[in-house]
């Protein structure tokens, strides 16, 4: 992690039981239902969980176009924790660079805090650059925890609706 800038960090209280948050999380068929940029849909995915095992996925633009991304599991703890390098990938699954973005890391390690509240369940998701990063790679990381935490937003309240549904 660099030690001269923060990590990204966004924290949401949602309003479901922490195992069903950290099962939208840790299971292919939850995820597919509410993961991506808005426009977007997962419409290919495979899902290992366990350390050293992935979630590889292919989401569908809204123009059609087709981008691919990885998780790539550190650390499990269920229902508590999951870590895990969040990279773009191709569509075999090997590392690639942002598709609009190409200064953007290759990997970012990605943790996701579930505690429980008394409305549900509290999200923690927190991004840091690894080691390897290019100060490149840095500063356009940095540059974007605006546009990020507007994505996240997005993404949390697609994650809320799904949550509530039936």
């Amino acid at each position: 992690m660099n030690e001269n800038k923060p990590d990204f960090v966004i924290t949401r209280i949602l309003k479901a039981p922490r195992e069903l948050v950290f099962a939208a999380f840790s299971e292919g068929d939850h995820l597919a239902k509410w993961w991506g940029p808005t426009g977007f849909s997962v419409v290919q995915s495979t899902m290992d969980l366990r350390v050293g095992g992935s979630y590889h996925f292919g989401m569908r633009g809204p123009d059609g176009s087709m981008m691919w991304a990885k998780f790539v599991y550190k650390e499990i703890i269920r229902p508590e924790k999951l870590v895990y390098h969040h990279s773009f990938s191709d569509e075999a699954g090997n590392l690639a660079h942002h598709p609009m973005s190409p200064a953007w890391p290759l990997e970012i390690l990605s943790t996701i805090s579930f505690d429980e509240h008394a409305e549900g369940t509290q999200l923690t998701i927190r991004w840091a650059l690894l080691d390897n990063a290019t100060e490149e790679e840095r500063s356009v990381f940095h540059a974007t925890f605006a546009s990020m935490d507007q994505g996240f937003c997005a993404l949390l309240d697609q994650l809320q609706t799904y949550l509530a549904s039936p």
